[in-house]
């Protein structure tokens, strides 16, 4: 999909003059005019972007940026696998054909360090004339710049949309049983528990099962005992933490969840959710909009959205994202680096939060009444997720072979839903990853 700059005229402009005026409404703020937009004006900009709600959302304002700058841009959006084998393949050759990339922070992150491809963007940010005063490195959630920071602490890219796990939990179930929302792990586990009845059909918890999938969910509870998998490129998945971590998650997918449950990914636990017969959903917040929508869900008005209860040593939401960045091989820098920070402004993060296409990394986009009243989800999410974002922690690896991390613990926890032992299947799980790692990392 390739959008160019047309020529603008006063009508156009008037037209997106009155398109801005229209959505002040919602706390859609101007570009700054301290910034000098039109610096790289008659530029034109390479655009590798990720296919999803939130490239599409860009997309359908591109031609706003090219007005603001004078910058032509062509922005390519590809399918999620299809675009990380493309990028990887042209940074690696060192002649990439674009000036911009959309990366998956959880699976690329160690991967774009390692080679070297993306540019420095901290002195840009410093930059009066180039960065808007309202975009500070505090404004974002402390993931957000662990994720767009390297290991050396230079920024790299721009936070662009986060996903945190957030419990979803029916209300109704737990009025009829007399329970309240659970603060902790083990409230957790008693009301999951006590919201069960396979004569009903009724299940007090659902989460994945399904191998590679639900290794997240594992990651996610060992936050709440103040553990991660790899600590300073150590293995850490044998430790007292993450052998609890693994027993927790066996007891709530064995005596809570539905039958089938090792089948299960995101859409399985979301649609036994949607049919009113799960007390909770243990998931990323971007799967909620289907549980208001009536044509989907027989949940309307009865869902709950709630920040991760704190386990025995710390309250954690497990925090995944993306970003945006500027390509060390590019010509055009300081243009790319304008579109990234035009594509993660506080207008661009309001449209993406309002259209329920994804969830801004900034927390003064979040907290802005005027951007809330646009948003279509209930007030209860919204509060879910700025409570999460500040509670919020990587619940994944920051190495390269991810996938293959998933992959060799995901088989082990579907291993215990079945009844294995959480213990030997972590340790045999470690000894199959130790080389993959080491081999990585060499």
């Amino acid at each position: 999909m390739t959008h160019s700059l047309l020529n603008p005229t006063r009508r156009g402009f008037m037209a997106g003059t009155a398109a801005i005026a229209g959505t002040a409404a919602f706390g859609i703020r101007p570009a700054s005019a301290a910034v000098n937009w039109k610096k790289h004006a008659g530029t034109t900009l390479e655009v590798n972007l990720v296919k999803s709600p939130r490239s599409e959302t860009l997309l359908k304002y591109i031609k706003e940026f090219e007005d603001l700058t004078g910058i032509k841009v062509n922005a390519e959006a590809t399918p999620e696998q299809q675009q990380r084998q493309k990028v990887v393949i042209e940074l690696s050759s060192g002649r990439p054909s674009f000036d911009v990339v959309h990366l998956s922070y959880h699976v690329q992150k160690r991967q774009f360090e390692k080679g070297k491809w993306l540019a420095d963007i901290s002195g840009f940010l410093k930059d009066p004339s180039l960065t808007d005063p309202s975009l500070t490195e505090s404004d974002f959630a402390e993931a957000g710049m662990q994720f767009a920071k390297d290991s050396d602490g230079v920024l790299r890219s721009l936070p662009f949309s986060v996903d945190y796990w957030i419990l979803y939990w029916n209300k109704e179930l737990f009025e009829a049983k007399g329970l309240k929302y659970p603060q902790t792990f083990d409230e957790l586990v008693t009301a999951a528990e006590a919201l069960t009845d396979p004569s009903t059909n009724t299940y007090g918890f659902v989460a994945r099962g399904l191998k590679n999938a639900n290794t997240p969910v594992w990651t996610s509870l060992m936050l709440g005992y103040g553990a991660a998998p790899i600590v300073n490129g150590k293995i850490d998945t044998t430790t007292k933490e993450a052998v609890e971590a693994a027993k927790l998650y066996q007891r709530l997918m064995t005596k809570s969840a539905p039958p089938g449950v090792s089948g299960f990914n995101w859409a399985e636990a979301q649609s036994a959710f949607l049919q009113g017969k799960i007390g909770m959903w243990f998931d990323g917040v971007g799967f909620a909009p289907p549980i208001e929508n009536p044509e989907k869900s027989r949940v309307v008005g009865k869902a709950g959205y709630g920040v991760m209860p704190k386990g025995p040593a710390q309250q954690a939401a497990g925090t995944f994202g993306d970003g945006l960045g500027v390509v060390e091989a590019s010509q055009k820098k300081e243009a790319a680096y304008l579109f990234c920070q035009w594509a993660i402004s506080h207008e661009m993060g309001a449209r993406l939060l309002q259209a329920g296409a994804g969830v801004p990394f900034r927390q003064s986009i979040l907290e802005d009444a005027k951007v809330r009243e646009g948003v279509k989800m209930p007030a209860e999410w919204l509060d879910a997720v700025v409570g999460s974002g500040k509670v919020s922690k990587l619940a994944l690896p920051v190495i390269i072979p991810v996938t293959e991390f998933r992959d060799i613990y995901g088989v082990g926890l579907t291993n215990m839903i079945g009844g294995a032992d959480p213990e030997a299947e972590l340790k045999k799980a470690t000894e199959q990853f130790a080389p993959v790692l080491a081999r990585s990392e060499g």
